[in-house]
């Protein structure tokens, strides 16, 4: 018996790594009619996939998604979800960022802007719950407007608020807001993972989305965020809730609008050798759940 249990957990182990492949993403260089099974093209719809969304559509369980860092941001909005996108704990479902940029903001609509005096402009989004302005892709000066205020408070040039759920901003003397390169959040969630096991995202900048960085939103279980730069997201970098266990390592969590990290429900969250910034917003927001600080975080 002793040699027959040898057997089947060196053949689970083959098994369960035997199917694993990388699938590249090149958001420059690729296309979504190729496989994604090489990370430059080499004919025959052989090469990379454009985005992120189609290699998780071709995806399998313990399979690699690997990213070109093109210097361009990835405009998109994912999710893993059960099945498909889970892994195994010698072989875990991973996306490897590389250094890449996933950047859920848009640039605001020409003619959009509307003058209300005293060299201020108001733009109403598309969604209004949290949101930010961005200038020069890095997001503006905001001047903050307490719940129960009535009045608009005084903004200076190149400064915005968020009043009564409208975005206000206000240019420099003798301009107009369309001469600025000017973005708001229009996507909701950079990365939502749901009912997952065994997953591993790496070297990734997560910016510009009108919720949450990361959103590990339920039955999320042994699933690493490592090197992870969650920055410029409305509400906050990365929310994890309901029953989820999420370990963070090596992460930055700096810049968001409500907070930079928020837990609730039931969740664990592990935190090792990482920064959670108070530099906009509270470093933690809880509404239930653990959040756990080995030696090593601030």
């Amino acid at each position: 018996m002793r040699y027959v249990g040898g057997f089947i957990l060196v053949w689970i182990a083959l098994s369960t790594s035997a199917g694993a492949r990388d699938i590249y993403v090149d958001n420059v260089g690729g296309d979504d009619r190729f496989t994604g099974a090489a990370p430059a093209t080499r004919g025959a719809r052989i090469g990379p996939c454009r985005t992120i969304a189609h290699a998780l559509e071709l995806a399998t369980k313990n399979d690699r998604i690997v990213l070109a860092a093109t210097g361009v941001p990835y405009r998109e909005s994912i999710t893993l979800q059960a099945g498909r996108h889970s892994g195994f704990p010698n072989r875990p479902f991973e996306i490897l960022g590389g250094g890449a940029t996933l950047h859920g903001a848009a640039p605001v609509p020409r003619g959009v802007w509307e003058h209300v005096g005293r060299e201020i402009y108001r733009f109403s989004p598309p969604r209004k719950s949290f949101q930010l302005l961005f200038l020069d892709g890095k997001p503006a000066v905001r001047v903050p407007v307490g719940s129960g205020e009535l009045n608009l408070p005084d903004l200076q040039p190149r400064q915005w608020c968020l009043f009564q759920r409208d975005v206000y901003f206000r240019p420099e003397s003798g301009q107009i807001p369309d001469n600025y390169d000017l973005e708001y959040c229009e996507l909701q969630v950079g990365i939502t993972l749901y009912e997952v096991r065994n997953v591993v995202i790496q070297d990734l900048i997560v910016q510009g989305f009108q919720l949450d960085g990361i959103n590990a939103h339920d039955g999320v279980f042994d699933a690493w965020l490592h090197r992870i730069t969650c920055r410029g997201n409305a509400r906050s970098g990365l929310s994890v809730g309901g029953a989820s266990r999420v370990s963070v390592s090596e992460c930055l969590l700096g810049g968001n609008g409500e907070s930079q990290l928020r837990t609730e429900g039931y969740s664990h969250t592990r935190i090792s050798s990482s920064q959670l910034l108070d530099n906009t917003a509270p470093a933690i927001h809880s509404e239930g759940g653990r959040v756990l600080f080995p030696e090593g975080t601030r």
